[in-house]
């Protein structure tokens, strides 16, 4: 049980900065969402969300997964640590100056392509960005292989604040400023600008103060590339390029797909688009909870891997994952409507997909948490087809139902590409690498979870108060957790904080 403290404490630890970055950049969801309510500022929320659909894409190619390649190799004896960094950053560095020009170059015809005509200041600002997120990359790897939480806390959300408060400047305070003094510099700033490109360079400054906050980490790094090094980092990386860009065609790519395919006008699916992104915020329970596993799981995992114990731990990793996500779905779905108070009322008319879309990210959880049999036994491409696979069920399902079903298409969509990723990798995995999952608890859970929420759904249905709505989500939400609780019981009383609870319960 120790290996899944340690686990549990990287991901609250890493978690605690991961979550709390992530929920208050997810502020700017309620703050967005009403500031921008009217139909044109509901197009400009659209063209905001759709760039940040975009930007992982990018992403992924600037990066082309030398970041899982540093820590796959870092735990090697045989390679040299510093050579290792030197290798990676300086890769990253020269690959990012010429990718950055290209696409630059390429403002205009990408503007066009994401329905942005008149707009190619809003690539140029999104490439930026991406150049310095990249840039950090390494550095940031390098603070999570080291085992420093506390300093990726601190820069990661010293960021996060410096992208909040501009927020909040240029979309709350600007504009009142440019009202009441028209001819004042701030209106003069403020009728030069849109709030798209404000918003944009509120995140170029995130990324700027990030990067030179991780100065220690990358000062006193000489650009020194080692050949072979390289060579094998590439190999051993380049199927993640396809599988990554596969990745966000799964996770983002829908968006864009809304604008391109929503029949009644270019501004009517840009509005649909606005409101199905800001009800995906509303899923952000687990999001953030397997955005914090991801990132504690990836370097814990490769640590792990020469246990010979090391599948039973995964097995057991596997169970209290989907044990975790599972209350997060309830605290979301019993208490929908509270949740919903976080999109403005503009935008809930979408709130009929974040139940999809919930179990879609369950999915996903347990699929990334299933992909440790591809990375350490070396095959890469398996994870890459298994992704493309899921891409082409994303492109398929929206392509022949969005014209019909609008943001519920792209919600089932991203349900069924997950669920079939999951169920294709268990299958495949076991077959190379096999972990003891306790298929059968799994499935109980996650059963009993959908049950719940039934119940939940017809007694809201049946009685429209809000009162009755909570008391019977708190009675519902404790019956699971005490399942939980004695169902779990010998592994939870080994914690010390919960455990002599448990003892209680138990006597």
């Amino acid at each position: 049980m120790s290996k899944i403290k340690q686990l549990a404490s990287q991901t609250v630890w890493y978690g605690a900065s991961s979550i709390l970055a992530r929920f208050l950049i997810f502020l700017q969801t309620p703050f967005l969402t009403r500031v921008l309510h009217s139909p044109e500022g509901m197009v400009n929320y659209g063209d905001y969300t759709l760039i940040y659909s975009c930007i992982p894409i990018f992403n992924i190619l600037f990066t082309y997964g030398f970041e899982t390649g540093f820590f796959r190799y870092s735990n090697k004896p045989e390679v040299d640590k510093s050579t290792l960094l030197r290798t990676a950053f300086g890769s990253l560095l020269m690959t990012t100056i010429v990718f950055s020009i290209i696409m630059i170059g390429l403002r205009y015809p990408l503007s066009r392509f994401m329905s942005m005509n008149g707009h190619p200041e809003y690539i140029t600002i999104a490439i930026l960005i991406i150049a310095f997120d990249t840039l950090a990359a390494i550095p940031f790897a390098r603070l999570r292989q080291e085992n420093k939480p506390r300093r990726y806390a601190f820069v990661n959300l010293s960021g996060v604040f410096v992208n909040m408060a501009l927020t909040i400047f240029f979309a709350g305070v600007l504009p009142k400023w440019a009202a009441k003094s028209p001819d004042s510099y701030w209106a003069t700033l403020f009728a030069k600008h849109t709030i798209v490109e404000l918003l944009l360079y509120a995140n170029l400054a995130q990324a700027v103060f990030a990067f030179l906050l991780l100065y220690p980490q990358w000062s006193n790094i000489k650009i020194k590339i080692n050949k072979p090094l390289w060579r094998e980092l590439f190999i051993y990386s380049s199927p993640m390029i396809l599988s990554g860009l596969a990745g966000m065609v799964n996770e983002t790519m829908d968006r864009l797909m809304l604008v391109k395919w929503m029949p009644g006008g270019l501004e009517h699916a840009k509005i649909e688009q606005s409101t199905y992104s800001a009800n995906y915020k509303i899923s952000i329970i687990i999001t953030l909870f397997v955005q914090a596993f991801r990132m504690a799981g990836e370097p814990f995992f490769f640590n792990q891997s020469q246990d010979k114990q090391a599948p039973k731990l995964y097995a057991r990793v596997m169970k209290w994952f989907v044990i975790v996500v599972a209350c997060a779905f309830l605290v979301t779905v019993l208490y929908i409507d509270i949740w919903k108070l976080i999109v403005g009322p503009e935008y809930r008319a979408g709130l009929g997909v974040v139940p999809i879309l919930l179990m879609a990210n369950i999915f996903f959880g347990m699929y990334y948490t299933q992909s440790v049999w591809y990375k350490l036994t070396n095959k890469m491409r398996a994870g890459m087809t298994i992704t493309l696979i899921g891409a082409f069920i994303t492109i398929l399902v929206n392509y022949i139902f969005i014209p019909k079903y609008g943001m519920y298409a792209s919600a089932w969509a991203t349900f069924i590409c997950y669920g079939s990723m999951m169920v294709i990798s268990y299958f495949w995995g076991h077959k190379y690498y096999p972990i003891p999952y306790n298929v059968k608890k799994i499935l109980s859970y996650l059963v009993v979870m959908l049950i719940l929420f039934l119940i939940q759904k017809g007694l809201m249905a049946l009685i429209p108060y809000t009162i009755v709505h909570l008391i019977t989500a708190t009675i519902l939400m404790g019956v699971f957790v005490l399942l939980i609780v004695f169902t779990e019981r010998k592994e939870l009383i080994s914690f010390p904080v919960i455990g002599k609870y448990i003892a209680k319960i138990k006597k």
